[in-house]
């Protein structure tokens, strides 16, 4: 027989009940607030819930009634100065940090209602009625709450979506020299989620102060939790990543709020996360002002027994047994916050002289629809004033060195001059510079993974965790992160981090949030690692909001769009290619300090017959068929590929000239950026092209590993001469 013995994690977990001294001891004026910020969210919810019965609000009305026990407790402590972000469920997540941020944590529940919480209540109610005063102009919406002064960072409305921007904003407060924490709200359908099973791990690896809060209500939509899991005790988790964890009754908001005095200490001695798994309900159904019985989902013996939990009657009867309030009190206290939100209705919602008895929302205050475009990315404003040398017209000295260490190279020299960088991914401290050494040497001068002020930090296989560490590090503002990926495929891992968090958290916000995130990637064909490594990621990411993408056909460019991505306060998409890597180039002498900013391309070669458009080292290839074939070609290289940055005026310049297009690139052609370029110069440039735009891509399949597979998926020389003769035949007897 097998010898066994019993492990244990060591992880403190904990279940936490308050007991009549609990109560007793607390601080008056602590339950006093609790009680004003329960009942102002009470009615600001029931407001909200109104309003959409009367179809005035545009969207889901995700009601947090029941659940404000959990966010109130956990929150009422905090220091505006610590963050806090959640789910689509946040709008008590939100308030209890506003409401906390602009009462300095007092409230007295005989006068709950300052101007300042007046203004709070309002603008909050404007934004999720889609209006010009909100916080984030009126784009967030209900989903999407951000106040930055207050220390909330957004809501998200992709479950599980916020766990790793959460862990990259306690990366920043960790790592800035506070004791700050960050608090990342989410329910128990999002505790299965691999954003935040990897967050966790990532958290507790690099001991950040970040509190996974947990809102267990039992219900993921209309699914029991039992139904999706083995183990309903979602607090267990962090027993699998050595998180010490706390379990409580989130209608109990006292019992909350001492669970969190416990994992504050924790997590501000710099002990690492923490989880507070909170039992709440939430007493509607998941959208809307009908119960879930309703539905079908849940019996009404259900739904009664948690109202008689109602954390605003908790908070009651228990103040009212210290002697510290009594019905009269918690009745004024109640009709106080609805007449506030009464207050806001009015200067938001007037009678419709359309319709007898409705209302309608004041058509003056509804957002210019002139504002739907501004804050995709920003102005680049911030490049004005750097040395905006074009290599392609350096006329001084050049230094030789082959390109992958004018990456390595300009990296170095502006993390020697800019102490908010820092660089993130797998790898990329090990290996001398990571797989194909773009970060050489790094690592040894700025510090790694076991120096607590490093910044080349090799990360876990990870992507969706990591790559969301850095988006908030980007929203916190205090460091500018580099990410890569290894290989662009990866992407798809990251997906929603990369499109959904990153690219759009600038103009859902209301523009009013710099993002500042580079994320660096390689472009491998020919190298044989098969189809989930070869892609090329520029189509994808042209046609997605937010990004700026710059794609470097020679170490010099490299030097310029990497430092104007630096400089940038929008994410940009850095591709390089492994074909470029290992060859001879050259940089022009002294400090790689120059810029290149968007709408700039480069002519590589004049011609008159037709424009070739291309980008990376497709560049090559094109210049090589042209030598070829003998066409009189002008051969472009784009350098900037986004949407906003493209060099429209070379272009069209171009084809004005040559009235033909071809684009040229390597990848395949469901991935491919010529459609949408192609596309976009059809509507531009109609009036002076002979011919349709051609295009060079590779196949429809992704490259295999077979070498002649391999070969045939993908595009070259051979291909781009292809591509010119088709044109030569469009031409015609001249």
């Amino acid at each position: 027989m097998p010898r066994t013995r019993r492990l244990e994690t060591g992880v403190e977990w904990q279940e936490l009940t308050t007991t009549a001294a609990d109560w007793k001891a607390a601080d008056p004026a602590l339950l006093g607030t609790m009680l004003a910020e329960l009942h102002l969210i009470r009615a600001f919810e029931e407001t909200v819930l109104e309003l959409a019965g009367e179809s005035l609000v545009h969207g889901p009305a995700h009601s947090s009634i029941g659940q404000e026990g959990g966010a109130v407790g956990s929150i009422v402590g905090l220091r505006s100065t610590d963050a806090v972000n959640g789910s689509h469920r946040g709008h008590h997540q939100f308030l209890a940090k506003a409401l906390t941020h602009v009462s300095g944590g007092v409230i007295d529940p005989a006068e709950p209602v300052t101007p300042a919480i007046q203004a709070v209540l309002q603008r909050t109610l404007a934004e999720i009625l889609g209006l010009a005063q909100g916080y984030c102009s009126g784009r967030g919406g209900s989903m999407h709450l951000q106040w930055f002064e207050a220390g909330a960072l957004g809501t998200n409305a992709i479950v599980g979506g916020g766990a790793p921007m959460a862990t990259g904003n306690a990366w920043a407060q960790k790592h800035s020299g506070t004791t700050d924490l960050t608090i990342n709200y989410f329910g128990d359908g999002a505790a299965q989620i691999g954003s935040v099973l990897e967050s966790m791990n990532l958290a507790a690896a690099w001991k950040l102060p970040v509190m996974f809060f947990i809102e267990n209500n039992l219900y993921a939509v209309s699914t029991r939790s039992d139904e999706i899991t083995a183990d309903t005790r979602f607090s267990v988790r962090g027993q699998g990543f050595g998180i010490r964890a706390w379990r409580v009754d989130g209608m109990d908001p006292l019992a909350v709020h001492l669970a969190m005095t416990r994992a504050e200490e924790h997590m501000r001695a710099g002990e690492g996360p923490a989880i507070i798994e909170a039992e709440v309900y939430r007493f509607f159904h998941q959208n809307g002002p009908y119960p879930g019985s309703a539905f079908g989902y849940r019996d009404k013996a259900e739904e009664a027994a948690w109202r008689a939990r109602d954390p605003l009657d908790r908070m009651a009867r228990e103040m009212t047994k210290l002697g510290l309030v009594d019905d009269a009190a918690i009745a004024t206290l109640r009709e106080r916050a609805k007449s506030a939100m009464a207050d806001a209705v009015a200067e938001l919602v007037e009678a419709d002289p359309e319709s007898e008895g409705k209302r309608r929302i004041i058509p003056s205050l509804w957002p210019d629809t002139g504002y739907v475009d501004v804050g995709v990315r920003g102005d680049a404003s911030e490049l004005a004033g750097l040395d905006d040398s074009d290599p392609a017209r350096h006329t001084g000295g050049w230094r030789d060195l082959k390109f992958v260490d004018a990456v390595s190279g300009v990296m170095d020299r502006r993390m020697a001059t800019d102490p908010r960088i820092v660089v993130l991914g797998e790898d990329v401290h090990r290996l001398n510079g990571g797989t194909n050494g773009a970060t050489k040497g790094l690592a040894k001068k700025y510090g790694s993974n076991d120096d607590p002020h490093g910044r080349v930090l090799g990360t876990p296989i990870s992507e969706n965790a990591f790559t969301g560490l850095g988006g908030g590090l980007a929203l916190d503002g205090r460091f500018r992160p580099v990410v890569e990926f290894m290989y662009p495929d990866f992407m798809w891992v990251a997906a929603d981090q990369v499109f959904n968090q990153i690219g759009k958290a600038r103009h859902m916000f209301g523009a009013n949030t710099p993002v500042p995130f580079v994320l660096r990637t390689k472009v491998a064909m020919g190298s044989g690692y098969g189809s989930q490594h070869l892609m090329d990621p520029a189509g994808l990411f042209a046609t997605s909001p937010g990004w700026r993408i710059v794609a470097p056909s020679t170490a010099a460019d490299y030097v310029g769009l990497m430092n104007a991505a630096l400089a940038l306060e929008d994410p940009v998409l850095v591709i390089e290619h492994v074909d470029l890597y290992g060859t001879a180039d050259r940089v022009p002498e002294g400090e790689l300090d120059y810029v290149l900013p968007p709408g700039r391309a480069a002519v590589r070669r004049e011609g008159s017959e037709v424009t070739v458009i291309s980008y990376l080292s497709m560049v090559r290839h094109a210049l090589e068929a042209v030598e070829q074939t003998g066409v009189d070609a002008e051969v472009i290289d784009l350098r900037w590929l986004d949407r906003a940055s493209i060099d429209w005026e070379t272009i069209g310049e171009s084809i004005r000239k040559t009235n033909s297009v071809l684009i040229v690139e390597q990848g395949a052609q469901g991935t491919s950026y010529g459609g949408w370029l192609a596309d976009e110069i059809q509507r531009r440039f109609f009036d002076w092209l002979d011919q349709p735009v051609e295009r060079v891509t590779g196949a429809e399949a992704s490259p295999s590993i077979s070498k002649v597979l391999e070969r045939a998926a993908i595009a070259r020389t051979e291909e781009v001469v292809a591509g010119l003769e088709r044109i030569r035949l469009g031409w015609g007897e001249r």
